[in-house]
């Protein structure tokens, strides 16, 4: 076994890379560090198996909440939890003394942009939270999304100025990307395949050997950094590839071709081709974030990622393209979108779940009232909607009553619980983003 020195810190390189199947779990319970669409799946699958959970978060009325019973994340019913805490294995704090008794960590804490830079401060502070109780042969892995090279260079090195525990010698350390899709009721965290990077073969093994618990299948990968850029990977395909129909949906109104129908006619090849759909623009944690993370990574080394930038300035003014859309449906029937109504059916960045981070909702409707547009939204998942800091007025049901004033409505997020049907019959003018109206009615358009 050799060495190799990163900025600083050590990091010990295993001359041979081949998972090793015989190594075992770290015994003792599993610290989840972060409670929202990532971390809450990983502590009642970790209850499942048999384990005792920690979860941890600095939310109190997220924990106050998951201790009672209720489950802050939709994907995730209040009759799973309780289930999980029925079983006494699994406790929620705030408390980061509680980590102490510990001996696997998975850290899940959001990693955002501040400023369209990468914001790691949440994974620094999870991280110096483990490093001050973390003890020889424990297992700490991140699955927060970031640029390659955090976990042997961030992680690693902080543990080590706090602990002196180096990763492959004193404790295993791995980044095991999170790849929850919320709303997805087919695949979850059991059935969806987990990679696993270590710093060492025997840090790879040992992760693989905690994860083997949780899900049917592990694909362990040779390093942490190849492990980071699967997940960048994985959806800055989606992105660029949203993009491509994004700009599509635009060229193909004008020359008067249905871009659905060619869409579902190209999926009808058995190879080579995978169906994209147009939409208001992208949203949530992963699509409009983890790209930015590659870019930024690429111009530390002093170049830029021009195609994965293109893509995200299309997906960006698309927004502002629906806005255009509304001025001129409009317009056709003599009407300035300035005192215009228009209503927003559903908010979030995707259907069926309530997940407003990044939502293309917020861009549009600030375009819409910046251009005169009385604005108001209709969500039955969402609690509120509030734009550059000021709440915007919630239509609560699609009733006649409701919606006799409204000249247009844009149908931003389709979620399987709304009433279209009623919308349909009673809003003179809809547009439709995501094509679920096309062909119903003749006041309907799409992008």
């Amino acid at each position: 076994m050799g060495s190799n020195v990163r900025n600083g810190g050590t990091v010990l390189v295993d001359e041979q890379r081949s998972p090793d199947s015989s190594v075992e779990p770290a015994r003792g319970p599993v610290a989840v560090l972060g409670l929202g669409y990532v971390g809450l799946p990983v502590v009642l699958a970790t209850v499942e198996n048999g384990l005792e959970a920690i979860g941890f978060d600095i939310d109190t009325g997220r924990v106050a909440a998951l201790e009672m019973g209720h489950s802050p994340v939709d994907s995730l019913s209040d009759k799973s939890l309780q289930k999980a805490l029925a079983t006494e294995r699994v406790s929620f704090t705030t408390d980061p003394r509680s980590l102490a008794a510990a001996r696997t960590y998975v850290i899940c804490v959001p990693t955002p942009l501040r400023d369209k830079l990468p914001d790691l401060s949440m994974v620094t502070e999870a991280v110096d939270l483990v490093a001050q109780v973390l003890s020889p042969d424990d297992l700490v892995s991140l699955e927060s999304t970031t640029y390659p090279g955090t976990t042997e260079d961030l992680v690693a090195q902080r543990i080590e100025a706090v602990s002196s525990l180096v990763p492959g010698r004193d404790y295993s350390l791995v980044f095991s990307p999170e790849r929850i899709d919320p709303g997805n009721q087919e695949y979850r965290l059991e059935n969806t395949p987990k990679i696993v990077g270590g710093v060492t073969d025997r840090c790879t093994a040992a992760g693989a050997a905690f994860y083997r618990g949780l899900t049917n299948h592990v694909v362990p990968v040779s390093s942490p950094r190849e492990a980071e850029m699967a997940k960048l990977l994985e959806n800055t395909f989606r992105n660029v590839n949203i993009a491509l129909v994004n700009e599509l949906v635009v060229f193909c109104r004008e020359l008067g071709i249905d871009l659905y129908e060619a869409i579902r006619a190209a999926a009808t090849k058995p190879f080579g081709f995978m169906p994209f759909y147009p939409g208001p623009g992208v949203g949530g944690h992963c699509i409009p974030i983890d790209p930015a993370y590659i870019s930024w990574r690429v111009r530390q080394l002093g170049s830029s990622f021009r195609f994965v930038e293109l893509a995200t300035e299309i997906n960006d003014r698309m927004p502002n393209y629906v806005a255009l859309r509304v001025a001129e449906m409009l317009n056709s029937v003599c009407k300035s979108l300035n005192g215009s109504s228009v209503l927003l059916i559903g908010v979030s960045y995707k259907p069926d779940v309530s997940d407003v981070r990044e939502s293309s909702a917020f861009p549009l409707a600030r375009q819409l009232m910046r251009s005169g547009a009385v604005v108001s939204w209709h969500d039955p998942l969402v609690p509120e909607f509030i734009v550059d800091g000021t709440p915007v007025p919630a239509v609560k049901t699609l009733a006649a009553e409701t919606l006799d004033d409204v000249d247009l409505a844009v149908v931003h997020t389709d979620h399987s619980c709304l009433d279209l049907e009623a919308l349909i019959r009673r809003v003179p003018l809809v547009l439709d983003t995501r094509g679920t109206l096309r062909g119903r009615a003749s006041n309907i358009q799409g992008l």
